[in-house]
């Protein structure tokens, strides 16, 4: 800072070259980025504010670490650990919170905190993962803070986009600018890609796509799900899962159903179900389970051997990982609703 204020340029270099090679802690690293830079070197300057920036978004990618320290954290600091993709986080709600909470406790005053919420930290929430609860309860809030022409505007080319994905390189592809990135952080709960169809049946085809590199982290008891997606009034969860057999030493690929206890409540709901993954070399999804089940507890159906084969014969199956990705779809019909007879 001193070699800075005095425009001394050969130690302002070594300098940057020093605290690059320096253990970082998060208060080096937000002086960092929170110090205006007087002098033209770009090159040195930048190298330093990447560092920084890399060892915030490694150090707060958790975001249960995240919340407990976030009030500590300058704007330059959220910016940067908010424009990651590597945060691992339950949903997109959840970061969105966090920042309308941090937000109001940083800038008391309402001015500064409506141009620092909507010219700084909206455009860095990703609003086409977000729950479809939480984007109706923010198209509702009548709070001041928020510009509200600004974020629905947004939303509403969220929607547009997810509705016509088919446009979104052509026309579509302005309808959302200031809504950052399409691409998804690490969630705990997995958006699926859903079809619904009222007639002839309450019907409802969901489609969940695993990298492979997501997979191998689920060995050895792993679990991914997937957000709720509702049919006939019902909520249904996927779950991804490794799989030990009941005996023996060996693992496989799961997937299983779950009902929304709380939506079923004392009904009894039967459904058609089958169970499909795209393979090679068609591309198409060749069913791998199918049948009808009666939800009448908490427990799921689906499969823990998916695939009829060991943990590393299904990670190493180039077939069923196209381009490194897993494509699954589950197919669910609502047959029948019935109380439960006490």
């Amino acid at each position: 800072m001193a070699a800075d204020k005095f425009e001394v340029v050969s130690c302002m270099r070594h300098c940057c070259q020093l605290l690059t090679s320096l253990p970082w802690t998060t208060e080096s690293a937000l002086l960092c980025l929170d110090h205006p830079c007087t002098m033209s070197m770009a090159a040195e300057v930048q190298l330093l504010i990447s560092a920084a920036k890399d060892f915030l978004v490694n150090k707060y990618k958790d975001y249960n670490n995240l919340r407990k320290e976030v009030t500590n954290i300058s704007l330059a600091g959220i910016k940067a650990i908010l424009s990651s993709t590597d945060i691992h986080v339950e949903c997109e709600d959840y970061l969105f919170l966090l920042l309308l909470n941090w937000a109001r406790v940083r800038y008391p005053d309402l001015e500064e905190r409506r141009e620092i919420l909507n010219s700084h930290l909206l455009p860095l929430l990703r609003f086409s993962h977000m729950t479809y609860k939480t984007l109706q309860e923010i198209l509702a809030c009548t709070a001041n803070d928020i510009d509200h022409e600004q974020v629905t505007k947004c939303i509403n080319g969220v929607l547009l986009c997810k509705a016509y994905p088919a446009h979104k390189p052509g026309a579509l592809a302005a309808c959302a600018p200031s809504c950052q990135q399409f691409a998804e952080r690490d969630y705990k709960y997995r958006h699926l890609k859903v079809v619904a169809f009222d007639q002839p049946c309450p019907q409802v085809i969901a489609y969940m796509d695993l990298k492979h590199e997501e997979c191998s982290q689920l060995f050895p008891s792993g679990k991914i799900f997937s957000h709720p997606f509702h049919v006939a009034g019902q909520g249904f969860i996927l779950g991804a899962r490794c799989c030990k057999a009941d005996q023996g030493e060996s693992y496989s690929f799961g997937l299983l159903l779950y009902i929304d206890l709380e939506l079923k409540g004392s009904t009894c709901v039967t459904v058609d179900y089958e169970f499909a993954a795209r393979t090679r070399p068609s591309r198409q999804f060749v069913s791998k389970l199918n049948g009808r089940h009666t939800f009448s507890d908490k427990f799921p159906v689906g499969s823990r051997y998916l695939f009829w084969v060991p943990w590393q014969t299904f990670m190493a199956d180039d077939s069923i990982f196209i381009d490194g990705v897993l494509h699954l779809r589950v197919d669910l019909t609502v047959v029948e609703q019935t109380e439960l007879q006490t």
